[in-house]
């Protein structure tokens, strides 16, 4: 169980160090580049420490997968980036995928 604290606190700090990105405005600001190599940083340390319990594929999928999902959500809301069918479809399949392949991990 303290895996999966260790990966979502990866994720959540992985979505704050990709929005500080963004406002970074190609690494010209320097409070969001610090808070952005701070996140990171901080994102790669506790997935490190959730591999100690969870397999490299399962962490790996839910990581990149709910990180980018509410990537997508965080572009919607906060930075007011558009979406349409496409990017519902694709953040679905996202989702779906990640499903799978811990379906697959705990079925053998």
């Amino acid at each position: 169980m303290k895996a999966y604290i260790f990966l979502a606190i990866a994720i959540v700090t992985e979505l704050f160090g990709t929005s500080l990105l963004k406002a970074s405005e190609g690494f010209t600001k320097i409070y969001p580049i610090i808070g952005t190599l701070l996140c990171f940083g901080l994102a790669f340390y506790s997935l490190s420490l959730s591999l100690q319990q969870i397999p490299l594929g399962i962490a790996y999928a839910i990581w990149s997968g709910v990180g980018t999902a509410l990537t997508v959500l965080i572009g919607i809301v906060i930075w007011k980036e558009t979406a349409n069918i496409t990017t519902t479809v694709g953040v679905l399949l996202i989702i779906a995928g990640v499903v799978v392949v811990n379906l697959k991990s705990s079925h053998g």
